[in-house]
């Protein structure tokens, strides 16, 4: 994965030669892409572009449920750790955007039985013991070697923190109604709170539905 950080009101001829720089000249050009609906990526520009390419675009949709989950999970993650990057790092998260990127692709995917660059490239990348595994080995060097080991290991260890269920209400529409939950998050600063679609947040975290189940019966 490449998380590469854009503006919303970003013109498409930029995010063309964003595409070109981060995707194509760093991994090739793409046999096909798995793209969402966002208006930009379904205009005739980035189709045009696409084809120019080669490359075969599939949209994520309601009605393709394999890419549809595929993004989604992907898109989720992304979230998740970015928000921890935005607890952990404040208005300097921006910078540890190529560290989110180093820890998700090193990082076990249940859905690839491996993680993603070893899928890529057939191998494991090449790195310090230590940011490999949480925990591991110390080294000593220069500052900046220093610096990027602490903030690999926090970052997989914002990856793996214990997540608690505090509350949970529901959001009325005109024609449907969200169940959403107050999730607690771990933060070096202290707990951090923030409201989440039950739905979504439920097929991340299946292991907290059960515990809040077992700690309602145990009450009741």
């Amino acid at each position: 994965a490449i998380f590469t950080p854009i503006r919303e009101t970003d013109p498409m001829d930029k995010l063309a030669r964003v595409y070109l720089k981060e995707v194509v000249m760093r991994h090739r050009i793409p046999v096909s892409i798995i793209s969402d609906r966002d208006p930009r990526f379904a205009s005739n520009f980035w189709r045009s572009l696409q084809n120019v390419l080669g490359t075969r675009l599939d949209m994520s949709t309601a009605y393709h449920l394999k890419t549809d989950g595929q993004s989604e999970r992907t898109i989720q993650t992304l979230e998740d750790m970015l928000r921890a990057c935005a607890i952990d790092f404040g208005k300097g998260w921006v910078t540890h955007s190529p560290l989110v990127e180093f820890s998700y692709n090193n990082n076990y995917h249940a859905s690839i039985k491996a993680a993603p660059f070893e899928a890529l490239y057939s191998r494991k990348c090449r790195s310090p013991v230590c940011w490999t595994k949480v925990g591991g080995a110390q080294i000593l060097g220069p500052e900046l070697i220093q610096e990027t080991t602490e903030k690999i290991v926090q970052i997989k260890q914002r990856m793996q923190a214990a997540l608690e269920i505090m509350d949970r209400e529901v959001k009325q529409l005109k024609r449907s109604r969200i169940p959403l939950v107050k999730v607690r998050w771990n933060s070096k600063r202290g707990p951090e709170f923030t409201w989440e679609r039950e739905d979504q947040f439920r097929k991340k975290y299946p292991h907290l539905f059960a515990k809040t189940a077992s700690s309602s019966s145990i009450t009741s």
